[in-house]
């Protein structure tokens, strides 16, 4: 606990960088997402894993679930306390949003992938992005353009200096 005059710990901003990376982030959308007291301690201790994780939505229940995101084992939880790591995931969304989100990804090369988690007012909340596929020449396209915005930014500062 903070004491008198001291900020709280900073919570922790998880992000999956390898997304970005694969995907074209056509748009994102904020879900809040059902966990165990457990995987909350594991969240704010940063032991989460959306590298491999990806979301679909069920098209008869009308519910979107997370699948492959690792949140490892909390410490201190003991038996039934304790968490499966890569367990199924619901994700917490209005029900037009899901019916929008199936649509959208119904089309070839898109998907549903975790960008951020992240706390809001103490719940965990996961950014949703609908991605499409990038193919292997437009991730070298990216990774030049990006070292040439580098480049050029490392040339203006040495000039004004």
């Amino acid at each position: 606990m903070p004491t008198e005059g001291q900020k709280p710990p900073a919570s922790p901003r998880i992000v999956n960088r390898k997304a970005r990376h694969d995907y074209h982030i056509l748009e994102s959308l904020e879900v809040g997402i059902a966990l165990q007291g457990s995987e909350v301690k594991s969240v704010r201790n940063g032991q989460v894993s959306l590298a491999e994780g990806y979301a679909l939505a069920d098209p008869r229940s009308l519910e979107l679930f997370l699948y492959d995101v690792d949140i490892a084992p909390y410490d201190k939880a003991h038996g039934a306390d304790a968490h499966e790591p890569k367990r199924v995931r619901k994700l917490l969304a209005h029900r037009r949003e899901i019916v929008r989100l199936q649509d959208r990804c119904a089309a070839k090369g898109t998907t549903l992938v975790p960008l951020t988690m992240y706390f809001v007012r103490g719940k965990v909340k996961l950014e949703l992005g609908l991605g499409l596929g990038k193919k292997a020449h437009d991730k070298r396209q990216t990774l030049k353009t990006r070292d040439a915005e580098r480049q050029m930014r490392q040339g203006m500062t040495r000039r004004s200096l």
